[in-house]
């Protein structure tokens, strides 16, 4: 697999076809193909947005649409959220230009990696920033920090030609094979949140939603192997069948 084919954008609700045609011009403009669409607001396949793609229409060809975030995720290993503002989730925030170095350092240690761009209006929602491992924060002008879409993916698809260019691209001696993947931390975050739910963990309601979104940041915080996944869920387990046992012998 080729280090371009390891890395991945991803347009989450992306609004105008315009700017997704846009986007997969400047991505091709880089040498970049991986698209993933995220439940496009006026459907696919979209008229305008081939149209706007002119000679890089074969990235829409082989663009992916999906329904939603985590299923766009899939066995990427790392992940970057772009956002014009952290929103007080606790992770490293990178400049584009280090973001793609380390996307670079990771694809040649044999890792995926997917970019999260969010749609034209409101950007990213603080559920799908939660999945994402580090933020990609450009510093524009704080009094119009708002970026088109196919503006910050050719921002981004520069600043990765620019490290591919720069970087050391042989590969090393790293094994990936263990390392979790992110359907695998979504299971996991899906299992802790029903079981915790089940117990009322996630009490009062009106806190609840940030809960479930802190727990969800906790678990992309956490550089994970399988079997440290494998250990999280038997724990898991055990505790449930522990109080199970509890309340039938008390």
């Amino acid at each position: 697999m080729s280090f371009e084919a390891r890395l991945k954008f991803v347009l989450v609700r992306p609004q105008m076809g315009e700017n997704i045609g846009g986007a997969a011009r400047a991505m091709l403009n880089f040498g970049l193909d991986r698209m993933v669409i995220v439940n496009p607001r006026d459907g696919w396949p979209n008229a305008k947005a081939v149209k706007m793609a002119s000679g890089a229409g074969r990235v829409l060809d082989q663009a992916i649409v999906v329904d939603n975030v985590p299923a766009a995720l899939g066995n990427s290993h790392y992940v970057l959220a772009t956002t014009a503002r952290p929103r007080g989730l606790t992770k490293e925030v990178l400049n584009p230009d280090a973001a793609m170095m380390e996307a670079i350092r990771r694809i040649r240690d044999g890792q995926r990696v997917a970019v999260l761009f969010g749609p034209e209006r409101s950007g990213l929602e603080n559920g799908e920033i939660a999945r994402s491992n580090a933020i990609i924060s450009v510093p524009v002008n704080p009094n119009f920090p708002s970026l088109n879409l196919a503006q910050c993916v050719l921002l981004c698809a520069y600043e990765w030609a620019q490290a591919r260019e720069n970087a050391d691209m042989n590969a090393r001696d790293a094994d990936v094979s263990d390392l979790a993947s992110q359907n695998d931390i979504e299971k996991l975050a899906d299992h802790y949140e029903d079981r915790l739910n089940e117990f009322g963990f996630f009490f009062p309601d009106d806190k609840s939603h940030i809960m479930r979104i802190n727990l969800r940041n906790m678990w992309s915080r956490m550089p994970m192997k399988q079997a440290d996944v494998k250990m999280f869920h038997g724990i898991l387990r055990q505790m449930v069948r522990g109080n199970s046992d509890k309340n039938e012998n008390p």
